[in-house]
């Protein structure tokens, strides 16, 4: 198993297919935002950011597969926005399901001066809700904890990943 994804980890195909999952991830968080009309509290948005991390490694990967320098670039950037995301979406699910006046977000978000996402895609990365709310439900589980199983799903498949670079071809 590991020498096939090693195989392809060195094929641009696989690196477009986690883009292409992030950016749909993406599109439903559009979707849910502006169709379902449920408002976005500031670490949904940073949880958008962690999936657009995803999205850039998967097309930074895509690049030149083949380079062993490109591929852990992508790697570093896939498992760091993951692993962020997977940070975002417990503490989120804490504030969610224990709601106390010491558990709580900001409001506003709080982007480094270089990179102000909110002001500069304010439709994508503005928050206008709040994190101890619960608008959205599947089977029973909240959309931070849905987040919580998708981060974890990039993190074992990265995982092997990393493992089938040290496989033998």
């Amino acid at each position: 198993m590991l020498k096939i994804f090693n195989q392809l980890s060195h094929h641009r195909p696989a690196w477009i297919l986690l883009a292409l999952t992030a950016l749909f991830l993406e599109l439903s968080a559009l979707f849910f935002q502006y169709q379902l009309k449920l408002a976005p509290c500031v670490l949904c948005v940073y949880e958008r950011t962690a999936v657009m991390g995803i999205m850039v490694a998967g097309i930074v990967g895509s690049l030149a597969p083949g380079l062993l320098l490109v591929r852990a670039m992508a790697i570093l950037i896939w498992g760091s926005s993951a692993a962020w995301g997977l940070q975002l979406a417990l503490k989120h699910t804490g504030i969610q399901l224990s709601p106390s006046p010491l558990n709580t977000c900001d409001f506003a978000a709080n982007y480094p001066d270089w990179a102000k996402l909110d002001e500069w895609f304010p439709w994508l990365f503005q928050p206008t809700g709040f994190c101890e709310d619960i608008q959205w439900q599947f089977l029973g589980f909240t959309m931070p904890q849905t987040m919580i199983g998708i981060y974890v799903i990039y993190l074992v498949v990265l995982l092997v990943v990393v493992l089938s670079q040290f496989a033998r071809k």
